[in-house]
């Protein structure tokens, strides 16, 4: 027993879910699976909405499950980057695929409500 489920699969996709879910996750992943590395306020300037602290806590995460690497240069001021790993890249057709799901159901419930 994983985690306290009986069955193993359902915590295999709770731990995929894990990775993507949330307001701002996939908004990040989006951005840098486009294939350049950003720097942290580029992607907050893409990102305008969200705050440092969750902009923060999310990239660390993503890191911790090497979706994404951090690079520090040493320079004054500090430079910092983040890019998506080759492990990372393979959430691509995930995401692709629930984009088109989720254009889908929002046409979906617009014909329901007419």
């Amino acid at each position: 027993m994983l985690n306290g489920q009986k069955n193993p699969s359902q915590c295999q996709m709770v731990v995929a879910l894990n990775m993507i879910v949330g307001k701002w996750k996939p908004i990040i992943l989006d951005h840098l699976l486009r294939g350049e590395a950003l720097r942290f306020n580029e992607l907050k300037k893409l990102i305008p909405d969200i705050t440092q602290r969750m902009l923060t806590m999310h990239l660390r995460e993503l890191e911790e499950q090497d979706i994404l690497t951090r690079t520090v240069y040493p320079q004054v001021p500090p430079k910092v980057e983040y890019q998506i790993t080759e492990y990372g890249m393979t959430l691509q057709p995930i995401l692709t695929t629930m984009q088109a799901w989720g254009a889908k159901h929002i046409e979906h419930m617009k014909e329901k409500v007419q």
